[in-house]
């Protein structure tokens, strides 16, 4: 069982992703999580909207969703970028099934009231926000979906207990399906090699993040840096959770899917059984 997110920054051909994805499922069982982040940007731009972005006290970056907001992302993510995605994947006669986290109840989680954010230098309360975390997966439509023969291609929003609409980190949501799936491997494809000790660098490539090491786990949360930072803990938290391989790779090289399977990319992992204090 596997799981591959593809990110959705600029820049990123999901072809050879598809290509790599259309070779494995005559063999795997996969579900297939993307992204669309860049192409968001770009529609609200076109709206006359400029993105609004805030940053965590932690230093993480999040996009602030309002109602109109969710609107434009449910139909960038879950129509536009997501039918595209399966309109290419049949061409390549994979058999896909679009869906976002809300259908099926697949992800379910809490909408957070306020968020405490760091604008301007200036810390914030903000209001208004439909953005939340998963407490729940429910794989019951995803293995109906496989059982059969489908290929699931899922993207938030997920689902809030009260029924709305709640915008989660892609990043996250592959880790609870993947943890909720018993995934023998997750694999994050993004537009660089991994994670780099140094973003101008492409040679400064991290090769092996060992959550038993804490030196070597706060090295990774130092040199991650914006958005990645939620990478380096999501593929931080599946290993902890049992995830036997955490990936990320380059979506641009050749089977991209297969090249970080062999360790192409950061490998997250233990040195130590999980569970198991040394």
């Amino acid at each position: 069982m596997l799981v591959v997110k593809l990110g959705g920054s600029a820049g990123i051909d999901p072809g050879p992703t598809l290509d790599d994805l259309a070779e494995l499922v005559q063999r795997e069982r996969v579900v297939f999580i993307h992204g669309a982040n860049a192409r968001m940007d770009e529609f609200e731009r076109k709206l006359g909207r400029e993105p609004r972005q805030v940053q965590s006290s932690s230093g993480q970056v999040s996009r602030f969703t309002d109602t109109e907001t969710m609107d434009t992302m449910l139909a960038i993510y879950t129509g536009l970028v997501n039918k595209r995605l399966v309109e290419a994947l049949q061409a390549r006669g994979v058999n896909a099934v679009g869906l976002s986290a809300l259908d099926g109840g697949i992800a379910r989680g809490r909408r957070k009231d306020t968020l405490r954010a760091i604008e301007n230098g200036k810390p914030k309360i903000l209001r208004g926000d439909y953005a939340g975390s998963i407490d729940e997966i429910d794989t019951t439509l995803l293995d109906l979906l496989l059982d059969n023969g489908y290929l699931p291609v899922l993207t938030p929003p997920a689902l809030s207990k009260n029924g709305e609409a709640i915008n989660v980190d892609g990043d996250k949501l592959s880790l609870q399906v993947a943890i909720a799936m018993h995934a023998d491997a997750l694999v994050i494809l993004s537009n660089t090699a991994g994670l780099l000790a140094d973003l101008d660098d492409p040679t400064s490539l991290v090769r092996e993040i060992d959550i038993s090491d804490d030196a070597s786990v706060t090295a990774a949360m130092i040199a991650a840096g914006g958005r990645m930072k939620k990478k380096v803990q999501a593929g931080c938290d599946a290993v902890s959770a049992g995830i036997g391989r955490v990936v990320f790779a380059d979506a641009a090289a050749a089977q991209p899917i297969r090249q970080a399977l062999v360790g192409e990319g950061t490998v997250v992992r233990s040195s130590a059984p999980i569970g198991v204090e040394e």
